[in-house]
C-alpha cells in the first residue's frame, strides 16, 4: 500500500512540475511607498501592475547635448510633481539619442518627492482607463511611460489612443501623466496617397481628412520634444563623458587623446550610427578593455 501511495505521489509531483510553468506568476502586493516603478501586465480581460526593481544611477547631467529638451521635460515634470498643471509629452526623433534615458533620469531626480513610473506597452494602451483607476487614490505622482510608440499602416489602434487621451487621461486625476517616445513625429506613417486629395480653397492648400486624422494623434500631446542625430563633435562629447564616468567608478586613470577619439569614430562607423547609445557602448568596451589590460 505504501509503495502505491509513493508511486501516486511521485506521479502527482511530476504532473505538477509540468503544469507549474503554465500557471500565472504569483502577484506581488504593490506598496508605492517602497516601489518606484511597475509594469502593466494584461491578464485575460483585465490586468495588474507588477513592481519593478529599478536603478537610480542615471542623472540628468549624464544627458549631453540635449540641454533644451532636458530642461523642457524637467520643467514639465517639476510642475507635475508640485501638483501644478502639466502636459502629456511626446519625445520623438532619432534612435539612441536619449529619449527613454531622459524619462528614467527624471524618475531618479524626483523619486524622493513621490514620482513613480509605470511602463505600459503600446498594445495595452486600451487598458489605460483601468490603470488610471488603480492610481486615482494614491498619494504619489505617476508618469505612464510608453516606449517606442508607433503604429503601422492599416492599424486602427491609434484611434484608440486618441480616444483614450481625450476621453480618459485629460480628465484623469491630477496625479497621472503620459510620456511617450517614438521615432516618428506623427506616430502613424503618412503615404503619398494621403496627399492626393488636398484641396485649394481661396488660394490656401487644405489637407484631406486622412492626413488630418493621422496628425491629430500627435496633437493630443501638449509637449513635443525633438531629438536629432548626433554630429561627430556631439558624439565625441558623449563618449568622453561616459568614459570618464565608467573609469572613475572603476578607479581607472585615463586621458583623452586623438587616438581614443579615432577609435570611437571607427566604432560608430562600424555600427552605422552615431548616437548616445553607441557612445555608451563604446565607453563600456574601451574601459573594460583597459581594465583587462591592467589586470593582465
Amino acid at each position: 500500500m505504501d509503495s502505491r501511495l509513493n508511486a501516486f505521489l511521485e506521479r502527482a509531483d511530476a504532473v505538477l512540475a509540468r503544469l507549474e510553468p503554465l500557471l500565472p506568476a504569483p502577484r506581488v502586493s504593490l506598496d508605492w511607498s517602497q516601489s518606484l516603478a511597475a509594469r502593466w501586465h494584461r491578464e485575460g480581460r483585465s490586468g495588474y501592475l507588477q513592481p519593478l526593481t529599478v536603478s537610480l544611477d542615471l542623472d540628468l547631467t549624464d544627458l549631453i547635448g540635449v540641454d533644451t529638451q532636458r530642461e523642457q521635460l524637467a520643467r514639465n515634470t517639476r510642475q507635475f510633481v508640485a501638483g501644478l498643471p502639466a502636459n502629456h509629452a511626446l519625445l520623438w526623433g532619432a534612435r539612441g539619442t536619449g529619449k527613454s534615458s531622459l524619462v528614467r533620469a527624471l524618475l531618479a531626480e524626483h523619486a524622493g518627492a513621490g514620482l513613480r513610473l509605470i511602463e505600459i506597452e503600446r498594445d495595452h494602451l486600451a487598458d489605460l482607463p483601468r490603470v488610471v483607476e488603480l492610481l486615482a487614490k494614491q498619494s504619489q505622482r505617476f508618469v505612464l511611460f510608453c516606449d517606442d510608440l508607433s503604429f503601422e499602416a492599416g492599424e486602427g489602434d491609434y484611434r484608440v489612443l486618441k480616444s483614450v487621451l481625450d476621453g480618459s487621461l485629460e480628465r484623469a486625476p491630477d496625479n497621472v501623466l503620459l510620456y511617450a517616445t517614438s521615432n516618428r513625429r506623427h506616430l502613424v506613417p503618412e503615404k503619398q496617397s494621403d496627399n492626393e486629395n488636398w484641396q485649394m480653397v481661396d488660394g490656401e492648400l487644405h489637407p484631406n481628412e486622412a492626413v488630418e486624422d493621422k496628425i491629430a494623434l500627435s496633437d493630443r500631446f501638449g509637449l513635443w520634444l525633438s531629438f536629432y542625430p548626433f554630429s561627430q563633435e556631439h558624439f565625441l562629447d558623449v563618449v568622453r563623458h561616459w568614459v570618464g564616468v565608467l573609469a572613475a567608478q572603476a578607479g581607472l586613470i585615463w586621458a583623452w587623446d586623438d587616438e581614443l577619439g579615432i577609435l570611437a569614430i571607427r566604432w560608430a562607423l562600424g555600427r552605422g550610427n552615431r548616437n548616445g547609445r553607441c557612445a555608451y557602448q563604446f565607453a563600456r568596451y574601451w574601459v573594460g578593455l583597459k581594465l583587462l589590460e591592467v589586470k593582465g
